[in-house]
């Protein structure tokens, strides 16, 4: 009997060892997700615990091979194969399996070269530990040239010669070292012909918060931030889109264009490269409590928050990176965010009157949740050059407002509104003459 039961304890202490290696090597997958999007794609596995991996890009055919350690194989990893949709602009497809125990082998088969970024984050929100692959193209297009280029198919032209091809004027001005600052040109280099007819292109960067990893706020009835502000953006896009300020044309430069992640100093390097004139960034916030209610317009403070409710937004904002996943170890990181230490005092109080201008507007179609325009340190409105405001539409937290948040009569009110506001702004302050034309 006391053999017997010696045989029984050592069997089941074998028993829970190998149950103990087991979990020691099997995290569990939460969730799978692929953001397909212009820009970037991007690859996500949420597990209960860390993932450590290593990884091989591959040239011909493109493709990215990574091992995953402390993993094992299930459906949950199988979901990717079939979460690849045929319009991803990268990934043609993926491939998972076991390829040995206790690692799975992830292969990412590419349409283009792209450059891999492979990094994790640690829990935050409702989120637990995720491994982030994000795949970028090798060049990207200029975003000025992009809407100078959309201008132009806008307008019936005759066929474009040296001196009526004002797209090939800008392309030609940033090849020619001797049109740059700074450089004298030389006895042989001749004089380009200027365009014949040029009109001042005014640009209005519209930044749909959120978006991607980053539902941003979410109201009762399940309706998404990031998908109200986008769809308020491409309404507002229209409008400007369609307008004209003093004889000059107006086009609005989206800082995302569908669901995908953008971070917050990208979102600010954004409309710096295409040169905006404003910026304003659109959001549907949600507050502690259900009874918050009415529309709020933000601006920069260099000091502290106006009130404690703004400071309380600006900080709930400013957490985005953190939600939607930025790698803190991709290049130029720390040069982005420097250069959001750079805002002025003319800056603050243009963005100031521009808050001014909507708010007046946005009080037309809704209730305003404070009849002045607030100031915190939102990092998006850091941009050194442009007005920036934010605009809180909303409170989608509460359910009144959530529910006129998704109608489209409401949006389409809402869009109207801060189209008015920058046409109000832009008629007391015209846009200051610069270079770039089209």
């Amino acid at each position: 009997m006391t053999m017997k039961r010696r045989e029984l304890l050592q069997g089941g202490t074998l028993v829970l060892l190998l149950g103990a290696q087991q979990i020691a090597r099997g995290a569990g997958i939460v969730a799978v997700r692929v953001w397909p999007a212009p820009e970037y794609s991007r690859v996500t596995i949420e597990s209960d615990r860390q993932l450590k991996t290593s990884q091989i890009v591959m040239a011909n055919p493109p493709r990215l091979a990574v091992d995953i350690t402390g993993i094992d194989l299930d459906p949950q990893l199988r979901e990717l194969v079939a979460k690849v949709k045929p319009d991803d602009p990268f990934i043609e497809d993926i491939r998972v399996g076991q390829y040995a125990p206790g690692v799975v082998r992830l292969v990412v088969d590419l349409k283009q070269p792209s450059v891999p970024q492979v990094f994790t984050l640690t829990p935050v929100a409702a989120y637990q530990h995720r491994l982030v692959f994000d795949f970028y193209p090798l060049k990207t297009m200029d975003p000025l040239e992009a809407l100078i280029a959309e201008r132009l198919k806008d307008q019936p032209v005759a066929p474009p010669t040296p001196a009526s091809d004002p797209l090939g004027e800008l392309i030609a001005q940033r090849l020619d070292t001797s049109r740059r600052p700074g450089v004298i040109a030389s006895a042989e280099a001749a004089p380009r012909p200027a365009p014949q007819k040029t009109d001042r292109l005014i640009i209005v960067a519209l930044d749909p918060g959120h978006g991607g990893e980053d539902p941003g706020a979410v109201g009762r009835a399940g309706t998404r931030e990031k998908d109200v502000v986008l769809q308020i953006a491409h309404r507002l896009r229209e409008r400007i889109n369609a307008s004209v300020i003093n004889g000059n044309p107006m086009r609005a430069f989206l800082t995302r264009d569908a669901d995908f992640f953008v971070p917050l100093h990208v979102r600010v390097q954004k409309a710096r490269r295409v040169q905006a004139d404003l910026f304003v960034s659109i959001h549907a916030d949600a507050f502690l409590t259900p009874t918050a209610r009415g529309a709020s317009v933000f601006a920069l403070s260099r000091g502290g928050a106006s009130s404690t409710a703004a400071r309380w937004i600006a900080d709930r904002e400013n957490r985005a990176d953190l939600i939607g996943g930025v790698n803190v170890k991709a290049r130029d990181a720390h040069v982005a965010h420097a250069l959001l230490d750079m805002s002025t005092t003319a800056q603050i109080n243009d963005s100031l009157k521009l808050g001014g201008a909507l708010l007046g507007e946005i009080g037309h179609v809704g209730r305003l949740h404070k009849g002045q325009v607030e100031q915190a340190g939102f990092a998006v409105l850091k941009a050194p050059d442009i007005p920036s405001v934010l605009v809180e539409t909303a409170f989608i937290s509460n359910p009144e407002e959530e529910s006129r948040l998704r109608s489209e009569a409401y949006q389409e009110q809402l869009a109207d509104a801060l189209m008015r506001g920058i046409n109000r702004y832009f008629a007391k302050n015209p846009p200051l003459a610069r270079s770039r034309t089209l």
